[in-house]
């Protein structure tokens, strides 16, 4: 198992694609050290992506591109100028409070970056922002994006741990509103650093009207989530409702969307779909056979001989994230994580609820930093940056960030008091 891991690695660092990476390497311990017939192959990635769960996976990508492109991020963006613009650093706390709401739409951090940042950018350096700042305080909104339900992440992890993917989206409310908190306190501390101004002043008819353009997609995290609450639909269900109501919203009342951009948005769901379908059934794969050489048992019982102090096993696990988010998407780092960490975090008592919440957020920040952090190459090129001085304006907004990270950490009430209250945990 040493040698696959090794190769493993080795083809990763070569910049080949991480499905690829983790099919080649998986089929080199099938074929070549294990003796199993080839379809053993084929029949594991079929097996791993035969879910019914992962139908949410196309309807929540689908949902958050129909909203990109239905001019829906603009509404959203009035309102939150007129609700927020008003305080010092006002489109800082714009930035932050427009994620909050788009994040209960799109479900993944790179549409937040990409739909809302552009927009945010271009308006803070207008007003007189630093690009670098504007860079910063976007990229840091957009980790909200899979935090807040919908969630693309939670939905993988829900299928890969056997969680309640309904739990899990519970389980996100609190968690991300704690972290808006630390981002907004932080703006705070810069606007009286920097002497920060207001951007407008507040008005209740501004207010109201951007709130009557809005509050139709603003209603979409009500459905999603106050659907799977009462038991309406299952969490599939749930994303299909949100793209019906995202077609509606864009082709009949806001009239913003086309057929001919719909197709278009078919065509880029369909693609980005295949690509995260493939990573899940390589990388289910590749945990069988990580089960199967017993790596998960001994990591198991290695981690467990250093300690059974659940905290101890909560901040190494912190770090071991981290790390890995620096260097694999989110999706292919659940996926691989997620079968070895689960029978220790049973173990020593921990939720899977509050350590699927809590694996979530160390892989967006990951997202934020090189080598692979897609969020990081999205602003640099929205903002014509080079990477370079996107990750040193990015820096910054760990603070809030690795706060907030502390906070749901070692507060597990702050995720599982919510799905407590609704019956989906004990």
């Amino acid at each position: 198992m040493v040698v696959v891991a090794f190769i493993f690695i080795a083809v990763l660092l070569a910049g080949v694609p991480v499905f690829i990476a983790l099919a080649a390497s998986s089929f080199i311990y099938t074929h070549f050290i294990a003796g199993l017939p080839d379809f053993v192959i084929l029949h594991r990635m079929a097996g791993g992506i035969d879910s019914f769960p992962l139908l949410a996976v196309p309807f929540f990508i689908l949902a958050g591109n129909l909203m990109n492109s239905a001019g829906i991020t603009n509404r959203i963006y009035d309102f939150a100028v007129a609700t927020a613009g008003w305080m010092r650093g006002g489109l800082a706390q714009v930035n932050i409070i427009g994620s909050v709401i788009f994040a209960g739409m799109s479900g993944t951090a790179i549409a937040d970056a990409a739909g809302l940042g552009t927009i945010e950018i271009k308006a803070m350096k207008d007003h007189g922002y630093s690009t670098e700042f504007s860079v910063g305080v976007t990229a840091a909104s957009s980790t909200l994006g899979p935090i807040i339900p919908p969630s693309l992440p939670f939905v993988i992890y829900g299928m890969m741990g056997n969680v309640s993917i309904g739990a899990l989206f519970l389980g996100g409310v609190i968690p991300g509103l704690v972290m808006t908190a630390f981002m907004m306190g932080y703006v705070y501390y810069c606007a009286r650093k920097y002497n920060m101004g207001r951007d407008q002043a507040f008005r209740w008819r501004t207010l109201g009207l951007t709130f009557v353009a809005a509050a139709p997609a603003l209603l979409t995290p009500a459905i999603i989530i106050g659907g799977m609450t009462f038991g309406w639909f299952t969490p599939t269900e749930a994303a299909i409702a949100a793209c019906a109501w995202a077609m509606l919203l864009g082709l009949f009342l806001y009239r913003s969307l086309t057929w001919k951009q719909f197709y278009k948005i078919t065509m880029d769901t369909i693609e980005t779909t295949a690509g995260v379908l493939l990573i899940v059934g390589a990388a289910s794969l590749f945990g069988w056979v990580l089960t199967t050489t017993r790596v998960t048992e001994y990591t198991t019982e290695w981690l467990l001989s250093m300690t059974d102090s659940r905290y101890i096993i909560l901040i190494l696990s912190n770090i071991l994230l981290l790390i890995v988010g620096c260097f694999l998407e989110p999706i292919a780092s659940i996926s691989i994580l997620v079968p070895v960490l689960m029978p220790v975090i049973l173990k020593v008592g921990i939720d899977p609820v509050h350590f699927g919440v809590m694996m979530t957020l160390n892989l967006m920040i990951g997202l934020l930093h090189p080598p692979l952090g897609m969020v990081l190459f999205v602003l640099s090129r929205i903002a014509k940056m080079s990477i370079e001085r996107t990750t040193m304006a990015i820096l910054p907004w760990l603070i809030p960030l690795l706060g907030s990270l502390i906070a749901i950490t070692f507060i597990p009430e702050l995720t599982l008091w919510l799905p407590r209250m609704f019956g989906f945990v004990r």
